[in-house]
């Protein structure tokens, strides 16, 4: 056929970044924008919510809070009129990236870690979006980078992350929570994996650190080939193993997600797909909530 290659080569004189294309986290923001995004089954109406700063008053419709029921303005006008709070703005964000061993193990094409940086790049989107201000601290069994939170920070925080791999290091959480409890008081998402209480004692222990002063999440990709594993109908006696190794590893993570909440902490899982919209979801919900 006669085919050739020819490779050439430049020498640019400085170093070139070639950042991600994050479709999935502008997909996300613009639904944010938008208001078509469904935080834990609600949809959202952008910027405004049940936030504790007065809006407006407007036409109750029926994804309105009852409890929102303005009842003089109901009278007046003759139909039912709601009051509408804005979300405050200003908050502070940050994501807490673990980039120790257990993030390097595979979900698919990718490693927990590469999804646990999509979720960096959906909440730094986000909070730009709500007003709010991001920022991230990364680290295996040291520190490994830190950017404090800071408005239209979702550029900054997708440069201080895109190139961040898993190490083969145990994750030293208490340092890590340390720096960022000297923190504004804040959201805090941190992005790890749960495999039950022993692997995951580090991560109990170091907790009530940064649950003192901070809203904390603790979020974790599910894997599906265990959700299969649960899922399938026993045809083998390996099958049957199979099965009840996925059992045990299930209930050891429920078990750890119950010591987290009892802890502080509130504790999201998702699959591959859902993962980013979970985590997003989390941070909407606690922000109309007032809760940070």
């Amino acid at each position: 056929m006669r085919l050739a290659k020819r490779v050439f080569e430049f020498d640019l004189g400085h170093e070139l970044l070639v950042y991600p294309d994050l479709p999935n986290a502008r997909n996300v923001a613009a639904a944010v924008r938008t208001g078509a995004f469904r935080t834990e089954g609600k949809r959202s109406r952008g910027a405004l919510g049940l936030g504790t700063e007065f809006e407006s008053i407007r036409e109750y419709t029926p994804d309105h809070d009852i409890r929102q029921v303005n009842w003089l303005a109901t009278a007046r006008m003759g139909e039912p009129m709601v009051n509408q709070w804005r979300i405050e703005q200003d908050r502070d964000v940050v994501c807490v990236i673990d980039c120790g061993r257990l993030m390097a193990s595979p979900i698919g094409q990718a490693t927990r870690l590469d999804l646990a940086l999509d979720v960096v790049a959906a909440i730094a989107a986000v909070t730009e979006v709500m007003g709010d201000r991001c920022g991230m601290l990364a680290f295996d069994r040291e520190l490994l980078r830190d950017l404090s939170p800071s408005r239209r920070g979702s550029d900054a925080v997708v440069r201080a992350s895109f190139d961040l791999e898993p190490s083969s290091t145990q994750s030293n959480y208490r340092t890590a929570f340390q720096v960022v409890a000297s923190w504004k008081r804040a959201f805090v998402v941190v992005l790890t994996d749960i495999i039950e209480e022993s692997a995951a004692q580090p991560l109990l222990d170091a907790l009530p650190v940064l649950a003192r002063r901070h809203q904390v999440v603790v979020a974790s990709v599910s894997d599906p080939d265990l959700e299969d594993a649960l899922a399938a109908w026993p045809q083998t006696t390996e099958d049957v193993a199979r099965g009840l190794v996925a059992h045990d590893l299930v209930r050891a993570k429920d078990e750890v997600a119950l010591e987290l909440t009892r802890r502080g902490a509130r504790y999201v899982e998702a699959g591959p797909d859902g993962f980013p919209d979970a985590v997003v979801s989390a941070y909407l919900g606690a922000k109309s909530a007032a809760r940070f």
